[in-house]
C-alpha cells in the first residue's frame, strides 16, 4: 500500500484523460468531468453554418466580379480602331467590319464569346467558361468624347458608369449584367 501511495502522482498523470475517474481538486473537493456538451458543440456548428451561408454569395459574387474585370481587356483590340475614327473624321466606326475587326463570334476569350461594335460601343458578350451568373449577358463600353475637340483622347465608358465630366458618351449602353456583379468603375455612381 505504501509503495501505491508513492507512486500515486505518477499513475495520476497518465490515467488523465484515459479512465474515468474523477478527479480530487484542493481540500480534496471532487472535479467533475470537464468538455463540451453536445449541445454546446452543436450550438457552435450552427453559428459556423450561419457564418458560411453569409459568406459564401459575397465570395461567388467576387469570382464573377473578377470574370468580369479579366475580360475587359478583350475589349481593348477594338478601342484603337475607334480612337483612329474619332480622331480622323469625328465618327465611330458603325460595325466590325467598319472597325477592321473579325466576325463579333470570333473575338473570343475564357468569359467572353462575341465581341460587337455598334456604332463605336463595344458589346461583350459572356459565355464560354464564364459563370452562369453572367453568361450570355452583355456588357457595353462606350467611347466618351469633348465633341469639339477631337485631339482629346477618347474616355471608355464601362457598362453603367457615368461619363466624365465635360464628356458625352456615344453608343448604346446594352449593359444587363446586375450592378453587385460588375467591377466598381463598371457601376452607376451612386448620389
Amino acid at each position: 500500500s505504501g509503495a501505491n501511495e508513492e507512486h500515486e502522482p505518477v499513475m495520476q498523470s497518465i490515467r488523465i484523460g484515459v479512465t474515468p475517474r474523477r478527479a480530487r481538486g484542493p481540500y480534496g473537493v471532487e472535479i467533475g468531468h470537464r468538455g463540451f456538451t453536445m449541445l454546446e458543440l452543436m450550438a457552435v456548428v450552427a453559428v459556423i453554418g450561419i457564418l458560411a451561408v453569409l459568406a459564401v454569395p459575397t465570395y461567388i459574387d467576387r469570382i464573377v466580379r473578377e470574370q468580369v474585370k479579366t475580360a475587359l481587356a478583350l475589349a481593348d483590340i477594338a478601342k484603337p480602331p475607334v480612337a483612329a475614327s474619332w480622331s480622323l473624321a469625328q465618327t465611330f466606326p458603325v460595325d466590325n467590319a467598319a472597325a477592321g475587326l473579325p466576325a463579333a463570334e470570333k473575338i473570343v476569350s475564357n468569359y467572353v464569346s462575341a465581341v460587337a461594335m455598334r456604332d463605336g460601343a463595344i458589346h461583350m458578350t459572356f459565355g464560354n467558361r464564364a459563370s452562369s451568373a453572367i453568361g450570355g449577358k452583355i456588357l457595353s463600353q462606350r467611347p466618351a468624347v469633348v465633341e469639339d475637340a477631337p485631339i482629346v483622347p477618347i474616355a471608355w465608358v464601362c457598362g453603367n458608369a457615368d461619363a466624365p465630366d465635360k464628356m458625352k458618351a456615344f453608343g448604346e449602353n446594352r449593359t444587363n449584367i446586375p450592378d453587385s456583379l460588375l467591377p466598381a468603375e463598371c457601376r452607376a455612381q451612386k448620389r
